[in-house]
């Protein structure tokens, strides 16, 4: 089916019900060795790129570790986790740093290469963007995603694993897998709790 011939109204109804059933779906919810194909985060990856961007600066920047790339990502971040810890370190988030990677299909770190000629704000809004096109695409390939910004994500030495100079920031981690068990039914607060209107 091409764009002639599908209408307004059923191009609003596919959005509308995508952006209602994204939910975030953690690694413990992922189906155990179950690999998504690399031509379908490829696709993902590809409308991450379509996002808004002020001055076509493209900030994002995704770093995809996948087979024993995982394993390898593992080992980093929970050994940059332990040396930075220290009196604080807490084996339980250190296991989950190490085990995480490995539950996953596919595990994309997420950074921000740092333009000067607008506020970082802007970036960031930007980045996160692409991630909200990537997790729409997730969803409609029937897959789970969970964007994580614990463990190492703000650590300066973090940066160079991911290619990333120090004005840039690493803003977290994209998991990605087959969903074991359908997720359950999200809510919002009504969006008239939000929103002002000024008519006059």
């Amino acid at each position: 089916m091409n764009d002639e011939q599908v209408s307004p109204t059923a191009w609003a109804t596919c959005i509308n019900e995508l952006v209602r059933a994204r939910r975030s779906i953690q690694p413990v919810q992922f189906v155990p060795d179950k690999q998504v194909p690399d031509e379908v985060v490829q696709q993902l990856l590809e409308n991450a790129n379509w996002a808004p961007t002020h001055k076509r600066t493209e900030p994002w920047r995704f770093v995809v570790f996948s087979g024993e790339g995982r394993r390898k990502l593992a080992e980093f971040q929970a050994e940059l986790y332990r040396q930075q810890a220290g009196p604080n370190f807490d084996e339980k988030k250190y296991q989950k740093l190490l085990h995480n990677p490995m539950r996953s299909s596919h595990v994309i770190a997420i950074g921000l290469k740092r333009h000067f000629v607008l506020p970082e704000e802007e970036e960031v809004a930007a980045v996160a963007c692409a991630v909200q096109n990537l997790h729409l695409t997730a969803t409609a390939y029937g897959l789970g995603g969970y964007w994580g910004s614990g463990g190492i994500t703000y650590m300066e030495e973090a940066k160079p694993f991911f290619g990333l100079a120090p004005e840039d920031k690493l803003l977290g981690f994209f998991y990605l897998g087959y969903v074991q068990t359908e997720p359950g039914s999200n809510i919002r607060k009504p969006i008239a709790d939000k929103v002002t209107w000024v008519t006059e």
